[in-house]
């Protein structure tokens, strides 16, 4: 069972993981008002770190966001004196954007997350490639537990997984275009919450197979297929993944720490989702009130702040709110409480209708659990290119190249789903190249039980270049929302898991390079969940209208 070792956390509220999470204690918030926020005329309130904590951060030759991961890591590993040269050792980054606010100032190459990674891996030592967890604002919890796979089946001794985001002109105009943000401080859950706030910070958790106190149980990922950027309103999602990891330990949880984003439509899913699983009894908080919604930091920062405050034997209040504005009662507080119980759920969710929750147990216990990996075939194979087109052993004729030849594909195939001609240039890609990979196995029916695991090199290249164009100047400032939702990869997971009902596992992972086998690892460990018969996976990468491929497969458990 993997277990946590070590950690840190560097935000504006200070930079050892004690420091933040004494200061929650305290009530304090690094939320503040930044008028012509980052080069724009916007005015936003958010948690960034001031020109001396910058200063003292920056290390030469790295972006601010590379310096906050080298920092955070070092801190981490420092801790426990641990050689991260090995072979047995992996380093896992979790980001939406990664270095996207460098996008005009560096080339493409180094702008993308997995060569990011692999730049920061080398400096610190590390000798395996890196692995990048992009699932929008899940990506955190996802990181750990796909680290925590990645242990119990016997890949690594140890994973240290690093969540990191930055502000800046491109975050900040797209949550603005969306409507997203409070131009105050955020209320979670509370009756009058209007919108998130933003922030940035870095948050590193060390898992290893050796024994330590807070062991991650069980985690799980679920889609609502619903929408692209709007949550279930029943909390389909969110109430799978909260089923999945609770098993029978209701009763061991001190409380279940909430994503609460403060957003009208998020706080009610997450509360319907309680509502599904039996749980609006059990204590909940969520932390955004005092740091901000950090993004790829998120999952892993509010992870470590609730082992403390287990630890400390206290339920931290939510800061912001008053009155309950969810449509049921929620078993929530603005003031600290105490518990002597020493487990926790964290639950997520984010753009693409992805949905994650993680357990965690401080109960000291030995279990030296081994992740049963499953055998499993090819039953179908697609390859779509500019180039050529492939379904299993037949090549396709092709009657036109580049875009065009996507759009024609998909008329041939679908032809009736509007939302086609909406979507970015990976979407479209992904999109027609699992209609065609589906129609080429007779009578498929069991999306519910196939995940998505899908990887790439480039990330959201493209549809990052086309939102930057939006604003580019002040006269040109022109952000838009749906440009936005596109700049980040596991949309094509969404989509696809929209189009086919798919609830099950969606996940998006960028890689330097195209790395069989750290692919095999993590599709064989997603299948050994036993709710799992397939899973659609492969390499999906999209540099242009007349640069992609699609080489993706529908494998089968076998045992």
């Amino acid at each position: 069972m993997a277990t946590v070792v070590a950690h840190n956390i560097i935000s504006p509220l200070g930079f050892t993981s004690e420091m933040n999470y004494h200061a929650i204690k305290c009530g304090n918030s690094s939320l503040r008002l930044c008028e012509k926020a980052f080069g724009t005329s916007l005015s936003v309130t958010a948690s960034v770190f001031d020109e001396e904590m910058r200063e003292q951060l920056l290390v030469e030759g790295f972006t601010w966001f590379e310096s906050l991961v080298i920092h955070s890591v070092r801190k981490a590993i420092a801790g426990i004196g641990m050689d991260v040269s090995g072979k047995e050792v992996c380093f896992v980054l979790s980001t939406t954007k990664a270095n996207v606010e460098s996008l005009d100032t560096i080339s493409d190459e180094q702008v993308l997350p997995g060569r990011t990674a692999e730049k920061i891996a080398r400096y610190l030592g590390f000798v395996n490639e890196p692995l990048v967890v992009c699932n929008a604002c899940i990506s955190g919890v996802s990181a750990l537990i796909a680290a925590s796979r990645l242990i119990d089946a016997g890949f690594y001794r140890h994973v240290v997984v690093c969540g990191c985001d930055v502000l800046g002109k491109f975050i900040v105009s797209g949550f603005e275009s969306l409507k997203a943000l409070s131009p105050d401080e955020c209320r979670p859950f509370d009756e009058e919450r209007i919108g998130l706030n933003l922030g940035e910070a870095a948050a590193t958790v060390v898992l290893s197979a050796s024994k330590g106190k807070w062991h991650i149980c069980r985690g799980a990922v679920c889609n609502d297929a619903y929408h692209i950027s709007t949550p279930s309103p029943k909390g389909i999602g969110s109430g799978m993944a909260l089923a999945k990891v609770l098993g029978n330990g209701k009763e061991e949880l001190a409380f279940i720490n909430l994503h609460g984003t403060a957003t009208l439509y998020n706080d009610q899913m997450e509360w319907k989702a309680l509502e599904r699983s039996h749980l609006t009894d059990v204590p909940a908080n969520a932390l955004k009130g005092y740091f901000g919604h950090t993004m790829g930091a998120a999952g892993v920062m509010e992870c470590i702040i609730s082992m403390l405050s287990a630890d400390d034997g206290v339920i931290l209040g939510t800061r912001g709110f008053h009155a309950s504005g969810v449509s049921g009662v929620i078993n929530m507080s603005s003031h600290n409480r105490s518990s002597d119980k020493n487990a926790f759920v964290k639950l997520i969710s984010g753009f693409g209708g992805c949905n994650a929750a993680v357990f965690f147990t401080g109960k000291a216990e030995e279990d030296n659990r081994v992740l049963h990996l499953p055998d499993y075939t090819t039953i179908s194979k697609v390859i779509l290119s500019s180039q050529e087109i492939w379904i299993n052993e037949n090549r396709l004729p092709m009657v036109e190249r580049g875009k065009n030849l996507i759009v024609e594909l998909y008329k041939r195939s679908m032809g009736d789903y509007p939302r086609f001609y909406k979507m970015d240039g990976l979407s479209r890609l992904g999109l027609v190249a699992a209609e065609l990979l589906f129609q080429s196995v007779p009578d498929f029916d069991s999306y519910e039980q196939t995940a998505i695991v899908l990887f790439n090199h480039s990330s959201s290249l493209c549809a990052d270049k086309k939102y930057l164009a939006s604003i580019s100047g002040e006269n040109n400032f022109f952000p838009s929302p749906s440009a936005f939702v596109y700049t980040l990869p596991n949309i094509v997971n969404g989509e696809i898991a929209l189009r086919h009902g798919m609830h099950s596992e969606t996940s998006f992972y960028i890689l330097p390079e195209r790395d069989e086998k750290m692919m095999g690892q993590l599709v064989s460990s997603t299948l050994a969940d036993e709710n799992l018969s397939y899973c659609l996976t492969g390499w999906l990468e999209y540099m242009g209208d007349d640069d992609f491929v699609a080489d993706i497969r529908l494998i089968k458990k076998v045992n």
